[in-house]
Protein backbone atom coordinates (compact mmCIF):
# COMPACT_ATOMS: atom_id res chain seq x y z
CA UNK A 1 0.00 0.00 0.00
CA UNK A 2 3.08 2.28 0.63
CA UNK A 3 4.82 1.44 -2.11
CA UNK A 4 1.48 2.20 -4.44
CA UNK A 5 1.02 5.81 -2.71
CA UNK A 6 4.57 6.30 -3.39
CA UNK A 7 4.55 5.12 -6.55
CA UNK A 8 1.59 7.28 -7.50
CA UNK A 9 2.90 10.05 -6.15
CA UNK A 10 6.30 10.31 -8.07
CA UNK A 11 4.01 10.29 -10.88
CA UNK A 12 1.86 12.55 -10.24
CA UNK A 13 5.13 14.67 -9.36
CA UNK A 14 6.35 13.76 -12.72
CA UNK A 15 3.13 15.14 -14.87
CA UNK A 16 3.36 17.83 -12.69
CA UNK A 17 6.86 18.35 -13.62
CA UNK A 18 6.46 17.58 -17.49
CA UNK A 19 3.72 19.84 -17.82
CA UNK A 20 5.80 22.78 -15.95
CA UNK A 21 8.16 22.61 -18.34
CA UNK A 22 6.31 22.05 -21.36
CA UNK A 23 4.29 25.05 -20.18
CA UNK A 24 7.35 27.10 -19.79
CA UNK A 25 8.45 26.05 -23.47
CA UNK A 26 5.61 27.35 -24.87
CA UNK A 27 5.97 30.40 -22.99
CA UNK A 28 9.62 30.89 -23.98
CA UNK A 29 8.24 30.42 -27.87
CA UNK A 30 5.30 32.57 -27.72
CA UNK A 31 3.64 33.91 -29.74
CA UNK A 32 4.06 31.64 -32.44
CA UNK A 33 0.98 33.01 -34.45
CA UNK A 34 -1.09 36.09 -34.59
CA UNK A 35 -2.80 37.39 -31.43
CA UNK A 36 -6.60 38.28 -31.72
CA UNK A 37 -7.27 41.25 -30.05
CA UNK A 38 -11.01 42.03 -29.44
CA UNK A 39 -12.43 45.34 -29.34
CA UNK A 40 -16.01 45.10 -28.02
CA UNK A 41 -16.79 48.70 -29.78
CA UNK A 42 -17.74 49.76 -33.72
CA UNK A 43 -14.49 50.98 -35.74
CA UNK A 44 -13.25 54.05 -35.73
CA UNK A 45 -14.14 54.70 -31.54
CA UNK A 46 -11.26 55.84 -29.20
CA UNK A 47 -10.79 52.02 -28.11
CA UNK A 48 -10.59 50.89 -31.58
CA UNK A 49 -8.15 53.74 -32.27
CA UNK A 50 -5.65 52.64 -29.19
CA UNK A 51 -6.05 49.20 -30.37
CA UNK A 52 -4.82 49.76 -33.95
CA UNK A 53 -2.07 51.82 -32.97
CA UNK A 54 -0.82 49.26 -30.22
CA UNK A 55 -1.39 47.00 -33.16
CA UNK A 56 1.17 48.78 -35.34
CA UNK A 57 3.37 49.55 -33.05
CA UNK A 58 3.62 45.58 -32.45
CA UNK A 59 4.11 45.23 -35.78
CA UNK A 60 7.35 47.12 -35.81
CA UNK A 61 8.27 44.09 -33.24
CA UNK A 62 7.95 41.22 -35.43
CA UNK A 63 4.09 40.20 -33.39
CA UNK A 64 1.14 40.41 -35.50
CA UNK A 65 -1.72 42.03 -33.97
CA UNK A 66 -5.31 41.58 -35.44
CA UNK A 67 -8.31 44.32 -34.40
CA UNK A 68 -11.56 42.14 -34.19
CA UNK A 69 -14.22 44.76 -33.48
CA UNK A 70 -17.04 42.97 -32.06
CA UNK A 71 -20.07 45.82 -30.75
CA UNK A 72 -22.91 45.72 -28.81
CA UNK A 73 -24.42 45.63 -25.47
CA UNK A 74 -22.02 48.02 -24.05
CA UNK A 75 -18.99 45.93 -24.81
CA UNK A 76 -20.55 42.59 -23.62
CA UNK A 77 -21.07 40.52 -26.50
CA UNK A 78 -16.99 41.45 -27.37
CA UNK A 79 -15.89 40.46 -24.17
CA UNK A 80 -18.00 37.47 -23.79
CA UNK A 81 -16.12 36.08 -26.89
CA UNK A 82 -12.84 36.50 -25.43
CA UNK A 83 -13.99 34.92 -22.17
CA UNK A 84 -14.75 31.49 -24.28
CA UNK A 85 -12.30 31.65 -26.21
CA UNK A 86 -9.10 29.10 -25.81
CA UNK A 87 -6.73 30.16 -23.03
CA UNK A 88 -4.15 29.92 -25.47
CA UNK A 89 -3.13 33.32 -25.23
CA UNK A 90 -4.22 34.29 -28.86
CA UNK A 91 -7.33 35.82 -27.63
CA UNK A 92 -7.60 38.71 -25.68
CA UNK A 93 -9.92 41.84 -25.00
CA UNK A 94 -10.14 45.65 -24.38
CA UNK A 95 -12.28 45.81 -21.08
CA UNK A 96 -13.95 48.96 -20.51
CA UNK A 97 -15.54 50.51 -17.29
CA UNK A 98 -18.60 50.45 -19.71
CA UNK A 99 -18.93 46.76 -19.37
CA UNK A 100 -17.56 46.94 -15.88
CA UNK A 101 -21.32 48.77 -15.00
CA UNK A 102 -22.76 46.69 -17.05
CA UNK A 103 -21.09 43.61 -14.71
CA UNK A 104 -21.56 45.69 -11.60
CA UNK A 105 -24.98 46.77 -12.32
CA UNK A 106 -25.75 42.33 -13.38
CA UNK A 107 -27.26 43.68 -16.65
CA UNK A 108 -24.84 41.03 -18.23
CA UNK A 109 -23.88 37.11 -17.71
CA UNK A 110 -20.24 38.28 -17.35
CA UNK A 111 -18.13 38.06 -14.22
CA UNK A 112 -14.51 39.27 -13.44
CA UNK A 113 -13.35 36.65 -12.43
CA UNK A 114 -14.08 35.30 -16.46
CA UNK A 115 -10.98 37.33 -16.88
CA UNK A 116 -6.90 37.20 -16.56
CA UNK A 117 -6.32 41.47 -16.57
CA UNK A 118 -3.12 41.91 -18.17
CA UNK A 119 -2.17 45.73 -18.85
CA UNK A 120 -4.24 48.82 -18.60
CA UNK A 121 -4.38 50.73 -21.83
CA UNK A 122 -5.62 54.24 -21.16
CA UNK A 123 -7.65 56.05 -18.18
CA UNK A 124 -10.29 59.37 -20.14
CA UNK A 125 -12.05 62.34 -19.05
CA UNK A 126 -15.17 62.59 -20.60
CA UNK A 127 -16.43 66.00 -22.42
CA UNK A 128 -20.37 67.18 -22.91
CA UNK A 129 -20.36 68.36 -26.45
CA UNK A 130 -23.05 70.07 -28.63
CA UNK A 131 -23.40 70.47 -32.02
CA UNK A 132 -21.85 73.74 -34.02
CA UNK A 133 -24.90 75.73 -33.93
CA UNK A 134 -26.34 74.63 -30.47
CA UNK A 135 -27.97 77.95 -28.64
CA UNK A 136 -25.82 76.99 -25.70
CA UNK A 137 -22.39 77.89 -26.32
CA UNK A 138 -21.24 77.28 -22.67
CA UNK A 139 -22.17 75.24 -19.79
CA UNK A 140 -23.72 77.17 -17.78
CA UNK A 141 -26.29 78.02 -21.07
CA UNK A 142 -26.42 74.51 -21.55
CA UNK A 143 -27.82 73.54 -18.28
CA UNK A 144 -29.90 76.21 -17.85
CA UNK A 145 -31.36 74.86 -21.65
CA UNK A 146 -31.78 71.59 -19.70
CA UNK A 147 -33.80 73.33 -16.22
CA UNK A 148 -36.06 74.86 -18.57
CA UNK A 149 -36.74 72.07 -20.81
CA UNK A 150 -36.49 68.91 -18.59
CA UNK A 151 -37.15 65.82 -20.15
CA UNK A 152 -36.33 66.97 -23.67
CA UNK A 153 -32.94 67.92 -23.86
CA UNK A 154 -31.41 64.20 -25.70
CA UNK A 155 -27.86 63.31 -25.35
CA UNK A 156 -25.65 60.47 -26.98
CA UNK A 157 -23.83 57.93 -25.45
CA UNK A 158 -21.84 55.31 -26.44
CA UNK A 159 -23.54 52.00 -24.89
CA UNK A 160 -25.96 52.76 -21.45
CA UNK A 161 -25.79 52.24 -18.03
CA UNK A 162 -22.24 52.99 -18.23
CA UNK A 163 -19.80 56.10 -17.15
CA UNK A 164 -21.03 58.08 -19.84
CA UNK A 165 -24.86 57.39 -19.20
CA UNK A 166 -24.44 58.33 -15.73
CA UNK A 167 -22.97 61.36 -16.60
CA UNK A 168 -25.57 62.37 -18.84
CA UNK A 169 -28.46 61.52 -16.25
CA UNK A 170 -26.17 63.80 -13.81
CA UNK A 171 -26.10 66.47 -16.44
CA UNK A 172 -29.87 66.85 -15.54
CA UNK A 173 -29.76 65.99 -11.83
CA UNK A 174 -27.17 69.13 -11.26
CA UNK A 175 -29.89 71.89 -11.91
CA UNK A 176 -32.88 69.24 -10.65
CA UNK A 177 -33.80 68.34 -14.56
CA UNK A 178 -34.13 65.26 -16.62
CA UNK A 179 -32.74 64.60 -20.08
CA UNK A 180 -33.60 61.91 -22.76
CA UNK A 181 -30.76 59.31 -23.29
CA UNK A 182 -29.64 58.17 -26.44
CA UNK A 183 -27.65 54.71 -26.88
CA UNK A 184 -25.40 54.48 -29.50
CA UNK A 185 -23.37 50.75 -30.11
CA UNK A 186 -19.87 53.36 -30.01
CA UNK A 187 -18.56 56.62 -29.82
CA UNK A 188 -17.84 57.20 -33.98
CA UNK A 189 -21.69 57.01 -34.32
CA UNK A 190 -22.36 59.14 -31.64
CA UNK A 191 -20.29 61.60 -32.97
CA UNK A 192 -21.44 61.53 -36.55
CA UNK A 193 -25.44 62.22 -35.25
CA UNK A 194 -23.92 65.06 -33.10
CA UNK A 195 -22.04 66.75 -35.51
CA UNK A 196 -25.24 66.50 -37.84
CA UNK A 197 -27.71 67.75 -35.05
CA UNK A 198 -29.69 64.54 -34.73
CA UNK A 199 -29.27 64.83 -31.19
CA UNK A 200 -28.57 67.96 -28.91
CA UNK A 201 -25.40 66.69 -27.23
CA UNK A 202 -23.28 63.96 -26.71
CA UNK A 203 -20.76 62.86 -23.31
CA UNK A 204 -17.34 61.37 -24.77
CA UNK A 205 -13.94 60.70 -24.83
CA UNK A 206 -11.43 63.69 -25.82
CA UNK A 207 -9.90 61.08 -28.47
CA UNK A 208 -13.64 60.35 -30.14
CA UNK A 209 -14.10 64.08 -30.92
CA UNK A 210 -11.18 65.85 -30.76
CA UNK A 211 -11.23 65.76 -35.01
CA UNK A 212 -14.63 67.02 -35.08
CA UNK A 213 -13.55 69.85 -32.75
CA UNK A 214 -10.46 71.02 -34.63
CA UNK A 215 -12.70 71.05 -37.55
CA UNK A 216 -15.75 73.29 -35.61
CA UNK A 217 -18.26 70.59 -36.47
CA UNK A 218 -18.53 70.50 -32.39
CA UNK A 219 -18.55 72.22 -29.66
CA UNK A 220 -16.75 71.13 -25.89
CA UNK A 221 -18.90 72.64 -23.30
CA UNK A 222 -17.43 70.86 -19.65
CA UNK A 223 -15.04 68.07 -18.88
CA UNK A 224 -16.47 65.73 -15.88
CA UNK A 225 -13.65 65.68 -13.84
CA UNK A 226 -11.64 67.73 -11.04
CA UNK A 227 -9.41 68.54 -13.54
CA UNK A 228 -8.81 70.42 -16.80
CA UNK A 229 -7.80 68.36 -19.76
CA UNK A 230 -4.16 68.63 -20.06
CA UNK A 231 -4.62 69.11 -24.42
CA UNK A 232 -7.57 70.80 -24.01
CA UNK A 233 -6.87 73.56 -21.12
CA UNK A 234 -9.49 75.86 -22.24
CA UNK A 235 -12.24 73.49 -21.37
CA UNK A 236 -13.50 74.40 -18.08
CA UNK A 237 -14.25 71.21 -15.15
CA UNK A 238 -18.14 70.69 -14.64
CA UNK A 239 -16.83 71.33 -10.78
CA UNK A 240 -15.39 74.42 -11.26
CA UNK A 241 -18.39 76.04 -12.68
CA UNK A 242 -19.99 74.55 -9.66
CA UNK A 243 -21.87 71.39 -10.68
CA UNK A 244 -21.20 68.15 -9.04
CA UNK A 245 -21.15 65.21 -10.94
CA UNK A 246 -19.54 63.30 -8.26
CA UNK A 247 -22.37 62.84 -5.59
CA UNK A 248 -21.48 59.58 -4.87
CA UNK A 249 -17.26 58.67 -4.90
CA UNK A 250 -14.78 59.49 -7.95
CA UNK A 251 -15.12 57.58 -11.07
CA UNK A 252 -12.81 56.38 -13.57
CA UNK A 253 -13.31 55.46 -17.00
CA UNK A 254 -10.84 53.36 -18.28
CA UNK A 255 -9.59 50.86 -20.83
CA UNK A 256 -7.53 47.52 -20.84
CA UNK A 257 -6.94 44.34 -21.91
CA UNK A 258 -7.61 40.80 -20.55
CA UNK A 259 -7.30 37.57 -21.71
CA UNK A 260 -9.73 34.35 -20.73
CA UNK A 261 -8.98 33.29 -17.18
CA UNK A 262 -7.37 29.65 -17.41
CA UNK A 263 -4.33 31.10 -19.38
CA UNK A 264 -1.58 30.16 -17.79
CA UNK A 265 0.43 32.46 -16.12
CA UNK A 266 3.49 31.56 -18.17
CA UNK A 267 1.71 33.03 -21.32
CA UNK A 268 -0.17 36.30 -19.07
CA UNK A 269 3.18 37.48 -18.23
CA UNK A 270 4.55 37.05 -21.89
CA UNK A 271 1.06 38.97 -22.69
CA UNK A 272 1.89 41.80 -20.16
CA UNK A 273 5.23 42.16 -21.01
CA UNK A 274 4.51 42.04 -25.16
CA UNK A 275 1.66 44.66 -24.60
CA UNK A 276 3.00 47.27 -21.72
CA UNK A 277 5.59 47.61 -23.70
CA UNK A 278 3.76 49.23 -26.55
CA UNK A 279 1.73 51.09 -24.36
CA UNK A 280 5.05 52.54 -22.65
CA UNK A 281 6.07 53.00 -26.43
CA UNK A 282 6.61 56.88 -26.65
CA UNK A 283 4.33 56.63 -30.21
CA UNK A 284 1.75 55.01 -27.87
CA UNK A 285 1.89 57.65 -24.98
CA UNK A 286 2.02 60.64 -27.27
CA UNK A 287 -0.70 59.84 -29.10
CA UNK A 288 -3.26 59.16 -26.56
CA UNK A 289 -1.83 62.36 -24.33
CA UNK A 290 -2.52 64.44 -27.54
CA UNK A 291 -6.13 62.71 -27.36
CA UNK A 292 -6.98 63.86 -23.79
CA UNK A 293 -6.25 60.05 -22.31
CA UNK A 294 -3.14 59.24 -19.45
CA UNK A 295 -0.94 56.33 -19.90
CA UNK A 296 0.18 54.59 -16.66
CA UNK A 297 1.98 50.97 -16.71
CA UNK A 298 -0.68 49.21 -14.51
CA UNK A 299 -0.77 45.57 -14.85
CA UNK A 300 -1.41 41.81 -13.80
CA UNK A 301 -2.88 41.71 -10.33
CA UNK A 302 -2.80 45.46 -9.61
CA UNK A 303 -4.85 46.10 -12.46
CA UNK A 304 -6.87 43.27 -11.10
CA UNK A 305 -7.54 45.03 -7.92
CA UNK A 306 -8.34 48.41 -9.71
CA UNK A 307 -11.13 46.65 -11.77
CA UNK A 308 -12.67 45.06 -8.58
CA UNK A 309 -12.70 48.51 -7.22
CA UNK A 310 -13.78 50.68 -10.46
CA UNK A 311 -17.06 47.79 -10.63
CA UNK A 312 -17.43 47.93 -7.11
CA UNK A 313 -17.69 51.98 -7.25
CA UNK A 314 -19.94 51.61 -10.45
CA UNK A 315 -22.32 49.48 -8.50
CA UNK A 316 -23.15 51.89 -6.15
CA UNK A 317 -23.39 55.33 -8.64
CA UNK A 318 -25.43 53.21 -10.94
CA UNK A 319 -28.12 52.42 -8.36
CA UNK A 320 -27.98 55.47 -7.23
CA UNK A 321 -28.40 56.87 -10.27
CA UNK A 322 -30.68 54.76 -12.47
CA UNK A 323 -33.13 53.46 -9.62
CA UNK A 324 -33.24 56.07 -7.17
CA UNK A 325 -35.81 59.04 -7.10
CA UNK A 326 -33.96 62.00 -8.65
Amino acid sequence: MNIFKMTVRVLVGSIAALVMTLGSAIAADFPVKEIKLVVPWNVGGSNDISARLISKILADEGITVVVDNVAGATGSIGMTKVANAEPDGYTIGMGTSSTLAMIAQGLTPLKNEQFAPIARVTTDQLLLLVPKDSPAKDLNSFEAMVKKNPGKISIGTPGSNNLNHIFAVMTGNVVDSSIITVPYTGGSKVIIDLAGKQIDAAVLKPSESKAQIDSNMVMPLGVFANERIKSMPNIPTFKEKGYNVFPYGPLVQMAYLAAPAKTPPEIQEKLIAIFNKAIQDPRFKAASEDGGAKVDSLTGKALGNEIVAVTNTLALVGKKVFTEKK
